[in-house]
């Protein structure tokens, strides 16, 4: 028995007339009543009781008109959820991120506005080590990254940025460079180092400056760097966006002289991604203008203060 046969079964049941029901299906009369019948012997039962004047449902087909019309309500509704699946209206999506996209905001605006365009998608988001997001999503674990650019990544991957941003410098309070406008790489050739996972700004500023880094600690996530910074166990270099967002004892940062060192957040997506949830994410973040900090923002803020 096929679906078609209970269509016809409920239609005839709810026109109890074979007319109108062959009608209602755009089928001839004769059709309906073939069809009718076959399913009567798949069943073993009659489910109409038929005059010349009257059609007329049995008690045997009352039960099965109930137990019909159940199946094509759960097979509309099976129907209705592939095809939403396959536009990627509902499903899960798998996020990964660093903490620093975290602080920036731009994890929060792209999953907000994803949720509002696409309610029945679960979100899940978890923090991973940075150096484990390329891999995590070439391997098809997680769908979209937020990471903290530049990093190595496989020929499969590719990246939108969405915040340009640039790194400054954490101080324990009172260390001498900390009421300084900006301070100089080289000024820092004694320092040690706590690293955060994006080790670039650490490393770049050490070549401008002429000197190898003394690293004494790589705790892992930027509050961590922050909180050893602020126990006064070395200075950090770390993004400028994290100044706005975290406010921890005995921190302070300073801009650092010289040309400015680049450090962008971007997500990071597989090229040819075949997931429809996927795909609309990736479009969504595609079409995001990217957003630009500049030193110039912080000149002007602590000429204000």
């Amino acid at each position: 028995m096929e679906l078609r046969h209970l269509r016809y079964f409920v239609a005839l049941a709810e026109e109890l007339h074979f007319a109108r029901a062959a009608q209602r299906l755009n089928i001839a009369p004769p059709t309906l009543t073939v069809q009718i019948q076959e399913i009567e012997r798949t069943l073993a039962a009659r489910l109409f009781a038929r005059t010349r004047r009257s059609v007329a449902l049995t008690p045997a087909g009352e039960v099965f008109l109930a137990e019909a019309r159940a199946v094509l309500e759960r097979f509309a509704r099976a129907e209705s959820a592939g095809r939403r699946a396959g536009r990627g209206e509902i499903g899960r999506i798998a996020i990964g991120y660093v903490g620093s996209a975290a602080y920036a905001g731009v994890l929060q605006d792209q999953t907000r506005r994803f949720r509002a365009g696409f309610p029945a998608v679960e979100v899940g988001a978890r923090e991973w080590p940075m150096e484990s997001l390329p891999g995590l999503v070439a391997d098809g674990e997680v769908d979209v990254g937020f990471v903290r650019l530049p990093m190595a990544l496989p020929r499969s991957l590719r990246t939108h940025v969405l915040l340009r941003d640039y790194f400054c410098l954490a101080l324990p309070v009172g260390h001498p460079a900390a009421g300084e406008a900006a301070v100089a790489p080289e000024r820092l050739a004694g320092e040690g180092f706590v690293a955060p996972e994006q080790g670039a700004g650490t490393y770049e500023v050490a070549r401008r400056g002429g000197f190898a880094p003394r690293i004494v600690s790589a705790p892992g996530s930027l509050l961590a760097v922050l909180t050893q910074v602020s126990l006064g166990m070395g200075v950090a270099v770390v993004p400028s966006v994290v100044r706005e967002v975290v406010n921890l004892p005995n921190v302070v940062f300073a801009p650092l002289a010289g040309e400015t060192i680049a450090s962008e957040v971007a997500a990071l997506f597989r090229t040819g991604e075949a997931g429809p949830m996927a795909r609309n994410f990736i479009r969504q973040v595609i079409d995001t203008p990217e957003l630009r900090l500049s030193p110039d923002d912080w000149a002007r803020a602590r000429s204000v203060g």
